[in-house]
């Protein structure tokens, strides 16, 4: 089951979207070599309070009581696909960062990601992120009324592996709206039988698409920290994400900042 939303529901999330955008943005500016995950958080922190917007990924909970997740945002480098948590940890030359900004706004959701390069990247590493970025945009470009998710995920598929390159299955896209994460799940591939759970794409959906890619083996692990994907041969990740909502011609992005808020 899935929510359609209105007009002002659409437009609400955008205003939302418009900080997440602008959260991350701050983010990838100050992500050089010297700074640690940990203050990268803060800048993300201090923009959030300062715009009344509260984080979707402080506190989200896990499978053990009282152990949320303890950052505003989820900072994951190198073979660190999702969930990273921020810390210590200092970026290095040659890393690669991905910076996941989720948050709420007046009762509505936003959620995007990028994955940025930290001075100079391996050739590998650069064609990761070029890769990853650009089946992001061409899932939304392939977003229309009337056509199944499932024709989206498989040129997805089909373009991350033509690059020889991986896309994670354990973790997908997502409904968005009131929650942060609603019904249906948007997955990045399908499978030799179809895909399970597969839905038609209609005015008033919105939600969070996100192409997970691995330059190794798409198999996973998680750190004791209970929170922290790897990738289990420690090749590097990319992870980009937008918030959309698809209407009556197309989709429109929620988390670009392009367009303003207008309610």
């Amino acid at each position: 089951m899935y929510v359609l939303k209105s007009r002002r529901e659409i437009e609400m999330m955008r205003r939302a979207g418009q900080i997440a955008c602008n959260v991350l943005a701050k983010m990838r500016e100050a992500a050089v070599a010297g700074i640690s995950t940990g203050e990268l958080d803060m800048i993300a922190r201090e923009e959030m309070l300062r715009e009344g917007a509260v984080s979707g990924s402080r506190f989200y909970p896990t499978y053990e009581e009282g152990k949320g997740f303890p950052g505003w945002t989820c900072v994951s480098i190198n073979e660190e696909i999702v969930h990273g948590i921020p810390g210590k940890r200092v970026l290095k030359d040659g890393d690669v960062v991905s910076l996941d900004v989720a948050l709420h706004l007046n009762g509505y959701c936003a959620d995007t990601c990028a994955t940025v390069p930290v001075g100079t990247v391996s050739p590998l590493a650069q064609k990761l992120l070029d890769v990853t970025k650009a089946t992001l945009s061409m899932a939304i470009e392939n977003i229309r009324p009337g056509r199944r998710w499932s024709e989206v995920a498989r040129l997805v598929q089909k373009n991350v592996e033509r690059n020889g390159f991986a896309v994670v299955r354990e973790f997908v896209g997502h409904g968005i709206g009131r929650q942060m994460h609603e019904d249906p799940k948007v997955p990045n591939f399908v499978t030799g039988e179809g895909l399970r759970g597969d839905f038609e794409l209609r005015p008033g959906m919105t939600l969070a698409v996100e192409p997970m890619v691995v330059a190794g083996k798409r198999d996973v692990k998680q750190l004791k920290d209970n929170w922290t994907m790897v990738t289990v041969d420690h090749k590097p990740a990319a992870h980009f994400e937008h918030t959309i909502a698809v209407t009556e011609v197309g989709v429109d992005v929620l988390t670009d900042g392009r367009r303003p808020f207008t309610l």
